[in-house]
């Protein structure tokens, strides 16, 4: 036993050695299509100059823009190894009606779903497998599954991470012939949890066939699963880090003992020896603390990962993980039956063996649910890292007076307006009565009147103003400050599109 905790203790500290003060950083790629430019005239531009320093990238446009509206598309990596992808736009003269490139629908992210399913099927139920038939029922029966799981997980964990780079740069499946998909994928955290999750199923099949260092190997194996899962993804990543990273080694090892063992004790009950009932209670033991360290370390990965508890229903990671908690809680209610009712009985009813497998057929039902629930989880960020978008700002100012408008969230669609009333000097202008007035002459949109109402803040609010169209829109305020003064002041607010 010293020597396998030796064993997992040099790995766990390989594993988070180099990694758990890691900061985020861009990492360069190519082609260059990982920024794309596109001008006022709808033309794919190639002539502007991409460099990275640090954090930060920097775009010299061509000098011969034409008029119009350009756009400049990127994606790039962030420090969990997925996507960032957005748009900047900015107008030469008069703005056109460029649109940002619309990704092309060539399966990409069914793919990358199901070799994540695949993928977690060969570390939990393959890897987990394993672990069982060494350690706990110490015979290689009913390990037929979790051999299925091993020859699927590893070619899944391939297509994974060749997946992850054609999304990184936004090539068609075809590239996977090529280098640069390979390269940025390795280039990033997600190749370091590839070489982990690979290694992790390479000992468990290993395990399986050798005879005195088997149980050696099923442990380097289950503790290869908590590392990969450690060295990416959103969870792994959050700071800090050294919580998260053991956290989340800590949740795939439980997992992986958990689920590992259903399909082997499933088909031990089939064929039950006089063994089977040691077997059964020796999982038991381990199943109660494992599920403990489960519950804590997921409960605090989601707390880090949602910030606020509204975020369960008003985020798609938060409604992700709402459904994952649902069949957590109905795996737990399967789990306990199983250890406190069932179990015991198998001493004396011979019945309760196919109750007892029936309810761990389900429970695997259930777990192969949660794994295509959670893969849902790479197309989304968690709400920790949703930045709130930035309003909209024009500043309007004569000699007699200053209008700070605020347009939130400052693009198509519904608006919120905020208006600050100043004097000339800076300080609060009171007025009785608020009137904004919005235009867009180019798309023949007529002035539209809207009444302000002032709020507890001392700021006019208008609320709910509907812009249609992107566009130069021009905004006309007047403050009706006594019965014989009125001040109005104008100017254009550039509303980019949704």
């Amino acid at each position: 036993m010293r020597l396998l905790a030796a064993l997992a203790t040099l790995l766990f500290a390989a594993g988070f050695a180099s990694g758990a003060l890691a900061h985020a950083a861009l990492i360069s790629v190519e082609p260059p299509g990982a920024i794309r430019l596109i001008d006022g005239a709808g033309r794919a531009r190639d002539d502007s100059r991409v460099s990275a320093s640090g954090e930060t990238i920097s775009v010299a446009m061509p000098a011969d823009l034409p008029e119009g509206t350009a756009v400049i598309s990127y994606r790039v990596i962030s420090q969990d190894g997925h996507p960032v992808v957005g748009s900047v736009m900015f107008s030469v003269g008069t703005p056109s009606d460029t649109k940002p490139p619309a990704s092309a629908g060539n399966g990409l992210g069914a793919l990358i779903w199901l070799a994540r399913v695949g993928l977690y099927l060969g570390l939990f139920v393959g890897v987990g497998g394993v672990c069982f038939a060494r350690w706990i029922s110490r015979s290689l029966t009913g390990t037929t599954v979790p051999r299925v799981a091993l020859a699927v997980g590893l070619p899944s964990a391939v297509v994974s991470l060749g997946a992850l780079g054609l999304d990184l740069l936004g090539l068609p499946p075809a590239a996977l012939a090529t280098a640069a998909p390979w390269k940025v994928a390795f280039a990033t955290s997600a190749g370091r949890a590839f070489l982990f999750a690979t290694a992790a199923m390479l000992f468990a099949l290993l395990a399986l066939r050798s005879a005195w260092p088997s149980r050696a190997l099923a442990m380097m194996a289950v503790v290869g699963v908590g590392l990969s899962l450690a060295m990416s993804g959103h969870a792994a990543t959050a700071p800090p880090q050294m919580m998260m990273r053991p956290a989340m080694f800590l949740h795939g090892l439980c997992v992986a003992l958990w689920i590992g063992a259903l399909a082997p004790l499933a088909a031990l009950l089939s064929k039950p020896t006089p063994a089977t009932f040691a077997v059964v209670n020796r999982f038991s033991a381990i199943a109660v603390p494992a599920v403990g360290v489960l519950a804590l370390t997921g409960l605090a990965l989601a707390i880090v990962q949602l910030e606020k508890a509204s975020a369960l229903v008003e985020t798609r990671y938060g409604l992700i993980l709402s459904i994952k908690l649902a069949l957590v809680l109905m795996l737990l209610a399967l789990a306990a039956l199983n250890r406190f009712r069932f179990t015991p009985a198998l001493a004396r009813d011979r019945g309760a063996r196919s109750i007892l497998k029936r309810s761990i057929l389900l429970e695997c039902a259930v777990a192969l649910a949660i794994f295509a629930v959670v893969a849902g989880w790479r197309f989304t960020p968690p709400p920790r890292t949703i930045v709130p978008e930035t309003p909209l700002a024009i500043h309007i100012h004569s000699d007699k007076a200053m209008f700070q408008v605020l347009v939130s969230p400052g693009k198509v669609g519904k608006d919120d307006f905020v208006l600050q009333l100043m004097t000339g000097e800076g300080t609060p202008l009171a007025a009785k009565e608020v009137t904004l007035t919005l235009s867009l002459p180019e798309r023949g949109i007529e002035p539209m009147d809207r009444g302000a109402s002032l709020g507890p803040d001392g700021y006019w609010h208008v609320r709910k103003v509907e812009l249609p169209f992107a566009g130069r829109w021009r905004v006309r305020i007047e403050a009706l400050v006594s019965d014989f003064e009125k001040i109005t002041l104008a100017d254009e607010l550039d509303v980019p599109p949704p």
